[in-house]
């Protein structure tokens, strides 16, 4: 890895169907349904991501095994020849 990635997708996912890509949205998104399954998510997208926080969270674990990884060889790169400083 040449440097850390600029994003990650989480992709939302229906709790009833699975699908997550048939969604329908007002502006603001404070109203959701699902086109698949028709279920209707009144809470908006705060409410289908309240559901969707297990994928939310190993995104989460994703990006902070990266960001260690990067600032381990960072660090290593930095410190490269130098007798006092041991980085394990």
């Amino acid at each position: 890895m040449t440097g850390l990635k600029d994003n990650y997708m989480v992709h939302l996912r229906c709790a009833t169907c699975g699908s997550d890509d048939h969604f329908e949205s007002n502006k603001d998104k404070s109203y959701v349904k699902c086109t698949m399954c028709n279920r209707e998510y009144l809470g908006g997208i705060e409410e289908l991501k309240d559901l969707n926080g297990e994928a939310i969270e190993e995104v989460k674990e994703q990006i902070a095994k990266d960001a260690k990884s990067y600032i381990q060889k960072e660090l290593l790169k930095a410190f490269k020849g130098n007798k006092y400083i041991k980085i394990k």
